[in-house]
């Protein structure tokens, strides 16, 4: 895949989920012939050269630099977290390996968004009414944020949207923009694995 390099942008792809209903990894999974970790570092690779695993060493050292939860088991905010602390740059792109429907075309959209958007910590797009910050773009300060909920016990990542400024996607820019909403869905049951190659 082309490499429509984005300077001064670090991408994470968050691995390190648990996840007994797939019966493996959900990151080794097999979707379309390769599996999901595969997928999601070759479209984040299209768009920076940077391009991390959130999760476990032993897992995934093979396959690009880790970097480990320093909040250990609390969920994807731990990972963020950990992300924006190790991160050598103002902007950082987390993607979830469970979204193979993520195209290189939305990821530099979403980093032209945070380029233009100064004054916020985050970019994060709102698709009926649920936030997708799996599927987004922070910058370092939002790790300030981040530790003080995660100090205090608070692993939800949506609550802190209404503490620090973001730039919000909403789901009618994103039509507008030529985007479908198939780019956030997920891999998370077999059942749903199967919907999706019989869909293909």
């Amino acid at each position: 895949m082309a490499n429509a390099s984005s300077p001064g942008v670090t991408a994470f792809v968050l691995a390190g989920g648990k996840s007994t209903r797939m019966g493996v990894d959900k990151a080794f999974v097999d979707y379309d012939g390769r599996t999901l970790l595969a997928q999601a570092l070759d479209v984040t690779r299209s768009v920076t050269p940077d391009v991390r695993i959130v999760g476990s060493p032993e897992k995934f050292a093979p396959f690009a630099p880790v970097v480990e939860d320093i909040f250990r088991d609390c969920g994807p905010l731990g990972g963020i977290h950990a992300a924006l602390r190790a991160s050598p740059t103002e902007f950082n792109l987390v993607v979830a390996v469970d979204t193979p429907f993520v195209s290189s075309a939305f990821l530099q959209y979403l980093i032209s968004q945070a380029r233009g958007a100064p004054e916020a910590a985050a970019v994060v797009p709102r698709v009926d009414g649920g936030w997708q910050p799996l599927c987004a773009v922070y910058r370092r300060q939002f790790a300030d944020a981040a530790e003080d909920a995660l100090r205090a016990g608070r692993n939800r990542i949506d609550r802190l949207f209404d503490l620090v400024r973001i730039r919000v996607i909403e789901q009618e820019e994103l039509e507008g923009a030529g985007f479908s909403l198939v780019l956030f869905r997920n891999l998370n049951t077999p059942e749903e694995l199967e919907a999706e190659k019989r869909r293909a």
